[in-house]
């Protein structure tokens, strides 16, 4: 069983008060996430199910989102594939992808492999997870990965397309179904490195790439940065969702979509002090026209120096509107 309010989301089943879930719910901004931090680096967290479990339920516990979120990292995919990481504190490559070594980065099983700590942690988060509450993971977006993995060096387009068809998007089309066999109700492509993507290259050539991964089924597709005019060739693959920053038009998106939205109240106000950030949840609200189809959250993730009393008064705010 899953959470009522994001079944009727994700099959636009009419109904007053959304579920809500916000990108980094797990995180620096919370007492207790840092509390655990202080036992366990990053990698730790990601890589023991058990306490990737734990630290996937601390928003839970603490502000009662009505879904969990896998707790790990989109770059792991690309550590599977050999490409040397760490985390210190943000994560740093000694070695970077290029059209002469890619060859030695493209082993998709050896990767899969590498990963299955992500499945883990997902059994084990809803094993600890009410079954009142739905679970997602994630995957980073095709294009995004790619970015990290050649850092500052250059590549044809020609090259792109080769290493994204060959390698990423066979990978991350396995790993999608791996963590749905784990008991993931959604699993989300999170692809916010979209800024230097031609609008040609994006519309002919990328789309296509995420129509192959959309039809999995129960994939939704987070995007920030996309090409002027492109959101409405994305709207027509065959995602279950999608996830707008805080740039986009909520109330036109959830006319136009097909599946549920998800976002996109801006980040950035969660820092602002009481009385502004209460008058900027507050106005944002009143600009909802319907409530069909939408997943509450943010336009992108919380960041570290948010107020946990700002997050709480998010959620019980979101609730008395709409209940």
């Amino acid at each position: 069983m899953t959470n009522t309010k994001f079944i009727n989301a994700l099959n636009r089943v009419e109904q007053s008060c959304p579920p809500i879930w916000m990108m980094r719910q797990a995180g620096r901004y919370q007492p207790s996430y840092m509390a655990l931090k202080e036992q366990w680096t990053f990698e730790q967290m990601c890589k023991l199910p058990r306490v990737a479990a734990e630290v996937a339920m601390l928003p839970i516990n603490e502000f009662d989102f009505d879904i969990a979120i896998l707790f790990s990292d989109i770059l792991w995919h690309l550590e599977g594939l050999g490409l040397p990481m760490k985390f210190d504190p943000g994560p740093k490559f000694d070695i970077h992808l290029s059209e002469d070594n890619w060859e030695q980065y493209a082993d998709v099983d050896k990767a899969l492999n590498h990963i299955k700590f992500q499945s883990n942690a997902l059994e084990a988060t809803r094993d600890m997870l009410l079954k009142s509450k739905s679970l997602i993971g994630f995957v980073g977006g095709p294009w995004s990965l790619l970015n990290y993995a050649l850092g500052a060096n250059k590549a044809s387009n020609e090259f792109k397309t080769m290493y994204l068809k060959k390698v990423i998007i066979p990978l991350l089309q396995d790993s999608i179904r791996a963590q749905k066999l784990a008991g993931a109700d959604q699993v989300m492509i999170l692809d916010s490195g979209l800024e230097n993507i031609s609008k040609n290259y994006y519309d002919k050539t990328y789309l296509p790439m995420l129509e192959s991964i959309a039809s999995i089924g129960n994939v939704g597709y987070y995007m920030r940065g996309t090409p002027k005019n492109s959101l409405p060739k994305v709207m027509k693959l065959e995602f279950d969702g999608i996830g707008i920053d805080s740039s986009v038009d909520l109330n036109k998106t959830l006319k136009k979509a097909t599946g549920y939205v998800q976002g996109n109240f801006d980040e950035s106000h969660l820092l602002l002090d009481t009385a502004e950030f209460h008058y900027e949840l507050d106005k944002w609200l009143d600009t909802v026209s319907t409530t069909t189809g939408w997943v509450c959250g943010l336009g992108h993730g919380i960041t570290k120096t948010t107020p946990t009393d700002n997050v709480k008064h998010f959620v019980k705010t979101v609730r008395r509107k709409f209940e």
